[in-house]
């Protein structure tokens, strides 16, 4: 018997199991259409290139006198490969078949009825095998993820969500031989399984989705070595799990439509928004998620959308048909993300997107130049901030027209965006813009308001590489002094006034110039202490690259600058360490700005 299989038959290795059950006689006459398809594959990364050439090499092993393998045919032209997507490969393997009257094996249920109606004897693998899953023995109740690379030991992270460690979980290295069987059978098993699922490949990378497991498979020319890392939740909880405030569930029942769930990599956040998404599903709401890769654990009930034709604006488009109460985006991070979260939250369906962010504010800063500023409280109205697995802080979003914190003129009022704690009202940020500039300010009750703190930036960035260490000292919330040295006034007031009339405006402050020696030479605080080898003047962080001169009475000792820990250190072996600590004792010694 003579048969020729195409590219999914090879792929499929269902040919060789045949033949090592004795199952198959004859000539197995492989088209190089197949072998160049699959060679391609193989080259831009993807694992059924490999799996296939795999299955070759075994056919090529099992010829005996029963079993004889042969390759026939030409090479496909670019235009072939281009149309091979459209059925074009599979039509010329068809053909080859057809003319050597020979049977065709395939595994596409298209290829086996197009050859069945041009009367082409066909046979069509349907039955799949189930392949053993080989990375779940590497979990265990505890296990995160377990990250396997050639040349290293097996590592797996254990713990919970913020707690968590890394450990070795075997003595031995990796060799490239087993993590390429490890890698071989994690796709066959993924393909041959109603759990597996290819979410992505590229050259030298692929991802897949294996029922709870998220299995990242790199190799190269992507990395310089063949690895594999697969990510499993060891938690699965609910929103009664965080023990949230009855008046933050109300908030998220009643108002909060724009979530943003922020935190670090590894503290629970996709968790919450898994949890949060379930909550809403279980009050008959149709939640939708839009995931790449898909890997929220959710309910069958809420279905987990991928990018369309590798678009999430696609996928947007597609769900604003569907018109879900909410949608969860997972990891939202580039422009056309934060784009598309916009326009899906200002359609009217509820969002919840799940942010990498440090702190709390960082989820709202991302929002800013890329979603229009007055737009940002009706896009995200809560952020959920998580940390070890906990909400660890939740801000609420407002527009209001107000003079800025800090600011006391009232010509100076804007719209303003309150960022407040959700528990107790309080705000901690405002953003608002400031000449040409969006700024976010915090709100604290410290010795600089935001508004102050924005105008020494502002004046530094103005007076930066013209004026050396100017000096500014707020007289009021709306006046303030700036000392510099005598010969840069004229720069800082400029022709007719023109600098200094533009910082005012900028500012809306008025602006007092004086002479640097105003300030220069006053006393500051400080401590001497004995450290090891050093003797150190102490004297606090705010002084950091700051220059100061050291007195003892009214005799000049030395001047040096201020490291970044507030120190200044001396040999204790020195002349003047000696002086130092004898005037320190004496209550002489002095530091000055």
């Amino acid at each position: 018997m003579k048969v020729v299989p195409d590219t999914s038959a090879i792929i499929d290795g269902k040919i060789s199991s045949l033949i090592e059950n004795n199952a198959f006689e004859g000539e197995i006459i492989i088209p190089e259409f197949v072998v160049d398809e699959l060679e391609n594959q193989a080259n831009n990364g993807r694992e059924t290139g490999f799996t296939g050439i795999k299955e070759i090499k075994e056919l090529k092993n099992l010829e005996s006198e029963e079993v004889k393998l042969s390759f026939t045919g030409r090479k496909p032209t670019l235009e072939e490969i281009e149309l091979a997507r459209n059925g074009r490969i599979d039509a010329l393997i068809r053909d080859i078949a057809e003319e050597l009257d020979a049977k065709l094996y395939t595994g596409d249920i298209v290829q086996a009825k197009v050859a069945e109606a041009k009367g082409i004897d066909v046979k069509l693998f349907e039955t799949v095998r189930e392949v053993e899953f080989p990375l779940e023995e590497f979990f265990d109740d505890e296990t995160m993820s377990i990250h396997l690379k050639q040349g290293s030991r097996p590592k797996a992270k254990r713990g919970m969500p913020g707690a968590f460690k890394l450990e070795e979980i075997s003595e031995e290295e990796l060799s490239k031989e087993n993590l390429e069987n490890l890698i071989h059978e994690t796709v066959e098993a993924s393909e041959s399984s109603e759990l597996g699922l290819i979410e992505m490949e590229g050259r030298g990378a692929t991802v897949i989705q294996y029922g709870e497991y998220r299995i990242a498979i790199s190799r190269p020319p992507f990395s310089e070595a063949a690895e594999i890392t697969a990510v499993r939740p060891v938690a699965k909880v609910g929103l009664d799990d965080y023990n949230l405030s009855d008046e933050l569930i109300e908030r998220l029942d009643d108002n909060a439509e724009g979530i943003l769930v922020a935190g670090a990599p590894g503290h629970g956040k996709s968790t919450f928004a898994q949890a949060l998404a379930e909550h809403y599903e279980g009050q008959q709401r149709v939640v939708k998620t839009m995931e790449k890769p898909r890997d929220l654990d959710v309910s069958a009930d809420i279905t987990q959308y991928t990018a369309l034709d590798d678009s999430m604006e696609n996928t947007g488009d597609f769900l604003l048909l569907v018109r879900p109460d909410f949608t969860v985006f997972d990891e939202v991070r580039r422009t056309s993300d934060f784009e598309v979260f916009s326009d899906m939250r200002m359609a009217g369906v509820g969002m919840i997107g799940i942010v990498h962010a440090s702190e709390a504010v960082d989820a709202v800063q991302r929002l800013i130049g890329r979603v229009e500023l007055g737009m940002i409280p009706q896009v995200c109205d809560t952020v959920v901030f998580i940390e070890n697995a906990e909400v660890a802080e939740v801000y609420e979003l407002e527009m209001v027209v107000k003079v800025p914190e800090g600011m006391v003129e009232e010509d100076l009022a804007r719209p303003v965006i309150q960022i407040r704690r959700f528990e107790n009202a309080t705000p901690v940020y405002e953003i608002y813009t400031y000449g040409e500039e969006t700024v976010v300010i915090p709100i604290d009750d410290h010795d600089e308001s935001g508004a102050e703190k924005l105008a020494r930036k502002q004046i530094e960035h103005f007076l930066a590489g013209k004026v050396n260490n100017p000096k500014i000292e707020f007289i009021s919330s709306d006046s303030i002094t700036l000392y510099v040295d005598e010969e840069e006034i004229p720069y800082v007031i400029g022709k007719g006034g023109e600098n200094i009339d533009r910082l005012e405006k900028d500012l809306g402050l008025n602006i007092n110039v004086e002479p640097a020696k105003k300030t220069l030479k006053s006393a500051i605080d400080f401590e001497v202490r004995e450290r090891g080898n050093s003797v150190v003047i102490d004297l606090g962080n705010k002084y950091a690259g700051l220059d100061i001169d050291v007195y003892d009475g009214e005799e000049f000792l030395f001047t040096a600058t201020v490291g970044k820990s507030g120190e200044v250190s001396l040999t204790k072996d020195s002349d003047l360490a000696g002086r130092v600590l004898g005037s320190f004792r004496s209550e002489s010694l002095e530091v000055r700005s």
